[in-house]
């Protein structure tokens, strides 16, 4: 191979995110972990993203264009360069090393990639038992705002009798943002719907949280960005690890159909509307439903699974039938694609398995639907398998 005894690849690819990015002069947010803003090549405000403890960086919109990866990545994104050119700029011409010169070059790399994962294990690690911590401290739902917030998104209690148990409630929940290295700082103190995230194994590894206000319209609450008027923080958090996990809500006995929706509001309309005695699992979100794709010319639409990435979700081995709710609020083609990478992968873990993707109206999910704000007809077409 052309770079085998070249050690720069290896060195650049242990080249702190954070540091690569600053070289470039792009312009991100604050964070010790992760740090978001406008994207070099496509603009917006924070669909552009640096995760320190991964060491990559992530475009949502220019994701399937080379707009993901790590520090050599990055430079070839951002200098609309070729792999040899970026790895010029970030190491410099390819120096004459000795053997022995090249492995303690390879070695030393070796080494900064061990430790950086060995702090991503216990970061990982670190955030598990903080959810599994809120989890225990948390109440549950029935009887409390939880309550009122559903009745806010139009599942009643008519439709929905008994709060699932995948749901509970947090009345004094902090919400925290980064403030410099490694350090938070609270916003904000209030009542939370707190959900749990299962890993594979059933085990809370993660919580999802939605805080509440019931004198906001839909029942969220408004966190205004000081730095940035007119922005305001996301209402709901996910913390721990939630990579292959879901929120399991419904599990009945025997039943062999799965369905999975994007946001807890989703699969919760689906879940009340059920003729079919499926079970319903909440996917978190849409990266955690589809896990990697192939990327590459001609893949971008192609929905082609990295089976590779085997801690992406999937389904248990009961499930005969994988049903997938695609909400209608992002780019239709491509979620389309991300959700036909998670089926497709789940349908070769899992031989026999079918699937089938279900859309919603353009530019609104199911919850819209349950609403009334929009009429399922408006939906492209009444779904298709994968």
């Amino acid at each position: 191979m052309k770079f085998a005894d070249d050690p720069r690849p290896a060195e650049a690819n242990a080249r702190p995110i954070f540091d690569v990015a600053e070289m470039l002069s792009i312009e991100v947010g604050r964070g010790a972990v992760e740090r978001q803003g406008p994207c070099p090549r496509c603009g917006g405000s924070d669909r552009f993203g640096l995760n320190a403890r991964k060491n990559v960086f992530l475009c949502r919109r220019c994701e399937s264009d080379g707009g993901k990866g790590g520090p050599i990545d990055l430079v070839m994104f951002v200098r609309r360069c070729s792999f040899p050119e970026a790895l010029d700029w970030l190491c410099g011409p390819k120096p004459v090393l000795s053997p022995a010169e090249i492995e303690a070059r390879q070695s030393a790399a070796d080494a900064r990639r061990a430790e950086r994962e060995a702090q991503a294990a216990k970061y990982r690690a670190k955030v598990a038992a903080d959810a599994r911590r809120i989890w225990a401290d948390s109440v549950p739902a029935e009887g409390t705002p939880v309550v009122d917030y559903l009745e806010r998104r139009g599942i009643s209690r008519a439709m929905l009798p008994r709060t699932p148990a995948a749901l509970r409630y947090q009345p004094e929940a902090r919400y925290m943002i980064p403030d410099g290295y490694n350090r938070w700082r609270e916003i904000h103190r209030g009542p939370a719907m707190v959900a749990g995230v299962l890993d594979r194994d059933g085990s809370v590894s993660a919580v999802h949280r939605t805080w509440i206000d019931l004198d906001q319209p839909k029942g969220k609450v408004l966190l205004p960005v000081a730095e940035k008027p007119g922005e305001f923080w996301p209402a709901k958090k996910v913390l721990g690890a939630k990579k292959g996990g879901a929120i399991r809500f419904l599990t009945p006995p025997g039943a062999d159909t799965l369905v999975v929706g994007e946001g807890i509001e989703t699969t919760l309309s689906a879940m009340v509307a059920d003729t079919m005695g499926a079970a319903y699992w909440c996917g978190v979100d849409l990266g955690n439903m589809a896990g990697q794709r192939m990327h590459g010319r001609g893949l971008k639409y192609a929905g082609t699974p990295d089976m590779d990435d085997t801690k992406a979700f999937v389904p248990p081995p009961w499930v005969r039938q994988l049903v997938y709710v695609m909400d209608g609020d992002s780019d239709p083609r491509l979620t389309r694609a991300q959700l036909l990478a998670g089926i497709r992968r789940a349908m070769v873990l899992r031989p026999g398995l079918r699937g089938r993707i279900v859309p919603c109206p353009l530019g609104a999910d199911l919850n819209d639907v349950l609403l009334g704000h929009v009429s399922i007809d408006a939906a492209e077409d009444g779904g298709d398998d994968a």
